[in-house]
């Protein structure tokens, strides 16, 4: 088994173009927003266009979600594909994707650049935007179960408006995510300090907490995740180490579920111990 990526922008056309690459380069099998697709059908995985929020779709379609890369690679070991072709808006993403699988290093990158024009892009990008139309590669019968209450059409005429009688509609699916309907979503670095001025408050071992610093690290222009920094002053009496180990654990776990972004570190840094009466 060998991998190849097709890589571009969110909107640009991708998913819309991903059989005809799997054609062209004799992928059996495509992996595309959290699913494995093989022969038409959906055979692992969810879709990350189920998510109610954007960021929750970021972390479904780089399977960081509990269980969900053991479920795909299940479903590749059983499907045995030959090929199989990842979607993603960057070469790191694809990577990231093709390590959290166990896949083969990627063979081939694919750029949407290379094969789509301007317009084309341009107006893939108008019909996710305005619309919020996402294109999943599945024949729309096959799409149905796996997305029960949602909004599903055949593909139609969405990238061209030809009277052409003949159109193969039932290869693509076009779905609106609840996530689409409701525009940009941005959670300020605040709200984030918030959240764990409130964790570490609650403690009853904690008794101040000094100034909370976030950290956005980026590779390019992708936002990888946050470093987060404190100070805190800790009740006398308490074993240090135990106490600090239970309060990272807490702050991640708190921050990644109201979120959905990933935690790399958490720093804490004891600056006194507070002797009571």
């Amino acid at each position: 088994m060998d991998v190849i990526a097709l890589v571009g922008p969110s909107g640009t056309g991708k998913s819309h173009r991903a059989l005809k690459v799997s054609q062209e380069h004799h992928a059996d099998a495509i992996i595309d927003d959290g699913i494995l697709i093989k022969d038409g059908k959906i055979v692992g995985g969810h879709s990350a266009k189920q998510e109610k929020s954007k960021i929750m779709a970021v972390r479904r379609a780089i399977f960081v979600l509990p269980g969900h890369a053991e479920e795909v690679r299940a479903a590749i070991d059983e499907a045995r594909p030959h090929r199989i072709l990842i979607i993603g808006t960057s070469e790191n993403m694809v990577q990231k994707i093709a390590k959290k699988l166990q896949l083969p290093p990627i063979a081939k990158i694919i750029h949407i650049e290379d094969i789509a024009s301007l317009d084309e892009m341009a107006e893939a990008r108008y019909h996710r935007l305005k619309e919020g139309k996402h294109i999943i590669p599945v024949p729309t019968i096959e799409l149905k179960p796996h997305f029960s209450g949602y909004l599903i059409d055949p593909l139609q005429s969405l990238f061209k408006r030809s009277r052409t009688k003949r159109r193969r509609l039932g290869e693509k699916s076009i779905v609106r995510p609840v996530f689409s309907y409701y525009g940009k979503l941005v959670i300020d670095d605040s709200a984030i300090q918030s959240i764990v001025a409130n964790v570490v408050k609650a403690k009853d071992f904690v008794n101040k907490i000094g100034s909370i610093r976030v950290k956005h690290l980026f590779r390019g222009n992708e936002d990888c995740g946050l470093d987060i920094s404190f100070e805190i002053v800790l009740s006398y009496g308490n074993h240090i180490p135990t106490l600090i180990a239970q309060t990272q654990k807490r702050v991640r776990e708190a921050v990644e579920f109201m979120t959905g972004m990933i935690v790399h570190e958490i720093n804490i840094q004891v600056r006194a111990l507070y002797v009571g009466a």
